[in-house]
């Protein structure tokens, strides 16, 4: 009876072990806002990548398991030392922000698994910096081109991260830093250039102010020409009757002689007071 009894316990304690197996934590699991899931199912047909796991509280058998992937945006900071198209050293520092898509965490496990920032990410980063800086020179990176280079890197990045089941957000050049002896000519250079436009701005406005200056005294010659001749005799006759008749009506008494000097009409004033 007591070999009985203990094989009868020892099949208790075993099924009550397979229930606690069954039954345990490892069976229950919630994914919290932010992340999604993904299973891999060991004896039915491996990762499920057509089922994506929403948060909530789920119930798994204890043999599968459960990937959780935090879906948010991360962002992703890369410090590098890259070449110029004339081959200098030039060091650049990039964020990325960017997040898996939601939709193909399954896709995303298989090819990278949850180190996929490092494996991924990270590499693409920087090989599209270095193919895109590659292109401009310093001078170019340092003045003029540094909006054209992050919309570049951005647009690069986006195709190369989007088939990979990635999502990019942003890409921003925090800061593009020269060796000195670069930056101090190119500053030195930029300097003069501004200088050279100064002074063309200031010939051209002493251009314009010496052809003002010539059409200004063009248009006086041509009036006076106008105006000389167009005073005749009759007209300098008629402004002179014109002046006699505003002294008639004067307060002040004078002496109007009319016909004046050397017989040519005009009236001569002798005096008043």
């Amino acid at each position: 009876m007591s070999q009985s009894k203990l094989i009868t316990y020892g099949i208790i304690v075993f099924v009550a072990l397979i229930a606690i197996l069954t039954f345990s934590n490892a069976t229950f699991l919630t994914i919290e806002a932010g992340e999604r899931g993904v299973l891999f199912q060991r004896f039915g047909g491996g990762l499920d990548k057509e089922n994506i796991y929403n948060p909530g509280f789920h119930v798994i058998a204890p043999w599968n398991i459960m990937y959780v992937y935090d879906i948010r945006e991360k962002q992703i900071d890369e410090d590098m030392t890259v070449l110029s198209s004339n081959g200098l050293n030039i060091k650049v520092d990039v964020t990325v922000r960017a997040n898996p898509d939601y939709n193909n965490i399954g896709d995303l496990h298989e090819k990278f698994g949850p180190q996929y920032v490092e494996s991924l990410v990270r590499p693409e980063v920087r090989s599209s910096v270095r193919e895109i800086i590659g292109q401009f020179s310093p001078e170019e990176l340092y003045s003029t081109k540094r909006n054209e280079v992050q919309s570049l890197i951005q647009e690069n990045l986006k195709e190369n991260l989007g088939s990979n089941y990635i999502e990019l957000r942003a890409t921003l050049i925090r800061n593009i830093e020269l060796p000195d002896k670069v930056r101090s000519a190119i500053e030195t250079k930029i300097e003069a250039e501004q200088q050279a436009l100064k002074y063309e701005y200031i010939l051209q406005q002493e251009r314009k102010e010496a052809e003002r200056k010539i059409i200004e005294a063009e248009a006086k010659a041509e009036s006076n020409r106008i105006l000389s001749a167009s005073l005749t005799d009759k007209i300098l006759q008629d402004k002179g009757i014109e002046a006699t008749l505003q002294l008639a009506n004067s307060q002040n008494s004078k002496v109007i002689v009319v016909g004046g000097e050397g017989g040519n009409g005009l009236p001569l004033i002798l005096g008043g007071n």
